[in-house]
């Protein structure tokens, strides 16, 4: 029979490893070696929590006085005015006397005046500045009519397949697929011509969105007032729908493909901004420190690195 070897009681435990402190002073090597954990730094117990609001860190007493002051606000007004309380939109008054020998009011109010230099600007763009409009529109429209006549007399095989080899490399076969069926859908339904109308103006309208958004982009990453200025203006733009540009685009465009043009570009150009300005902000500081140790110029820096 096989006898089971057991371990050995008498065998002595491994020893401990030696630490680099025991072996400097075993070697005789003089070192000052700091106390294990002196390194490290203690955090108090206020930075492990959240960090909480300006309102939160207000102090007792600040609350008090306002809703104290809230409170006798609201004594005042009834007891002045009353529950029926309305805004004083009134700005001037004029008496006028009528024939009859009475007195006529009239009061205009702060809506009816910044309603008056509203339209006095308006109408004063679209006077004094039409050549500019005109200009705009005659551009937008020769590279709409440009784009839209090559397109057409391309063989539409060939757009079909040219646009399935993009999407190949957008999406590989999936895009493909979609992309095939969807232009071989339209041209079979007779709706190719206005596909193509379709295409020319988002082309055109992506080219300006992109001129117009990368520099202010640019602008809004390297200058914080700028960012700051353009950030509510931004989230106005594409808060408001489609509906209220065309507007604006038919009064100072007219009727027609430019002022369709115009509302696509509101919603186009913020995404542009938004985007070149958040990719600059987040290359890192070892990158851009990087490329000024290389001797890279502001412009290389940009559109090398940053870009």
């Amino acid at each position: 029979m096989s006898q089971i070897n057991s371990p050995q009681t008498g065998a002595e435990p491994p020893a401990k490893p030696v630490g680099m402190d025991a072996i400097l002073r075993i070697e005789g090597m003089e070192a000052d070696l700091p106390p294990r954990g002196a390194g490290r730094r203690e955090m108090p117990p206020e930075e492990s929590h959240m960090p909480r609001s300006k309102a939160a860190g207000l102090p007792r007493h600040f609350w008090l006085a306002a809703w104290g002051l809230v409170l006798v606000v609201l004594i005042a007004s009834f007891g002045i005015w009353g529950p029926e309380m309305d805004f004083p939109t009134t700005v001037s008054r004029t008496e006028v006397e009528t024939d009859n020998g009475g007195t006529l009011v009239l009061e205009k109010s702060l809506r009816e005046v910044i309603s008056g230099v509203i339209d006095e600007a308006v109408d004063w763009l679209t006077v004094e500045i039409s050549w500019l409009f005109d200009g705009l529109s005659s551009v937008v429209a020769y590279a709409l009519v440009t784009i839209e006549d090559v397109l057409k007399w391309i063989p539409w095989p060939t757009v079909v397949v040219a646009l399935a080899v993009l999407s190949f490399a957008v999406g590989r076969w999936r895009m493909v697929g979609f992309t095939l069926f969807a232009l071989l859908f339209v041209g079979f339904m007779d709706l190719w011509e206005n596909t193509i109308d379709t295409i020319a103006l988002m082309v055109v309208a992506v080219v300006i969105s992109v001129g117009v958004g990368l520099p202010l982009g640019v602008l809004a990453a390297r200058n914080r007032v700028a960012d700051n200025l353009m950030r509510p203006i931004l989230d106005g733009m594409q808060t408001m729908p489609s509906f209220v540009y065309l507007l604006p685009g038919l009064l100072f465009f007219g009727l027609g493909k430019p002022a369709g043009i115009f509302a696509t570009l509101i919603y186009a150009v913020p995404p542009v901004i938004r985007l070149t300005n958040l990719g600059i902000r987040q290359v890192s500081a070892e990158a851009v420190e990087a490329a000024h140790a290389f001797g890279t110029t502001p412009f290389q820096l940009l559109m090398k690195v940053q870009i």
